[in-house]
């Protein structure tokens, strides 16, 4: 499988800089990322904690002068940009790392094109651009991986890391998806549930609710049935679930 090859275009306004190695290492598990930039005022004093990340990071910053008070220029330059690298054909897709809803209309256009958007932002973030994405990772739950030294087992260290609580309208999303995807028997692969839950719901992942894989999630919830079932490789096997 051809590995997708990403823009990543960041709105330095919008997202602190403090946990940027965490983002962009994430961006590296969804593909390449070929162009790196971003976009700021870089004359305002405030923004001089970027210098030593941008340097370590190999990202290319984009000066944008504020030519109004109290509104953000670099959207506009980030906009033109997305769409001037759009026509170029150099990439796949692209990740738009910004907690500003301004950028819905852009995201929806790009997919409108055919690329792949993905958006990275914090819990603030409108979710009119969340769902204008086709995935959407919190900041936040980068931040709680970065603390973690060691695996968590405990139930307050889960919940410690966690942004969202485990209710009836998760439980519903994933009873609903299991069901939509089983097969006469009632079985669901679950390498195809996680991918089918983001179509509904773009910022789902299940270190939002303080568990790194899917599985371990929907073990915790004690409302399905798993089963391991060969594959003729001895260290592959498929999972499947069932709503009990």
């Amino acid at each position: 499988m051809k590995e997708l090859r990403l823009a990543v275009l960041i709105d330095a306004d919008n997202v602190p800089y403090a946990n940027i190695k965490e983002m962009l290492e994430e961006i590296s598990k969804n593909g390449t990322p070929t162009i790196k930039r971003i976009y700021a005022d870089w004359t305002k004093p405030t923004l001089s904690g970027w210098k030593n990340v941008l340097l370590e990071n190999a990202i290319t910053p984009i000066q944008q002068y504020s030519y109004t008070t109290g509104k953000n220029s670099s959207d506009s330059a980030l906009i033109i940009d997305a769409m001037d690298i759009l026509y170029s054909d150099k990439v796949d897709g692209f990740c738009i790392v910004s907690s500003d809803s301004d950028f819905t209309r852009l995201a929806t256009r790009l997919r409108e094109a055919g690329m792949k958007v993905i958006g990275i932002g914090e819990q603030k973030t409108p979710y009119p651009f969340i769902t204008a994405c086709d995935k959407f990772i919190y900041i936040e739950i980068l931040k709680s991986s970065a603390q973690e030294e060691a695996p968590e087992t405990t139930k307050n260290k889960k919940e410690e890391h966690s942004i969202s609580k485990i209710d009836k309208r998760l439980i519903k999303l994933l009873s609903d998806s299991v069901s939509d995807l089983a097969d006469e028997s009632g079985w669901t692969f679950l390498g195809e549930v996680g991918n089918f839950i983001l179509k509904k719901k773009p910022d789902f992942d299940p270190r939002n609710y303080g568990f790194p894989k899917l599985l371990l999630l929907i073990k915790s919830t004690d409302k399905f049935l798993i089963e391991e079932r060969e594959t003729g490789t001895k260290t592959v096997k498929h999972i499947y679930v069932k709503t009990k």
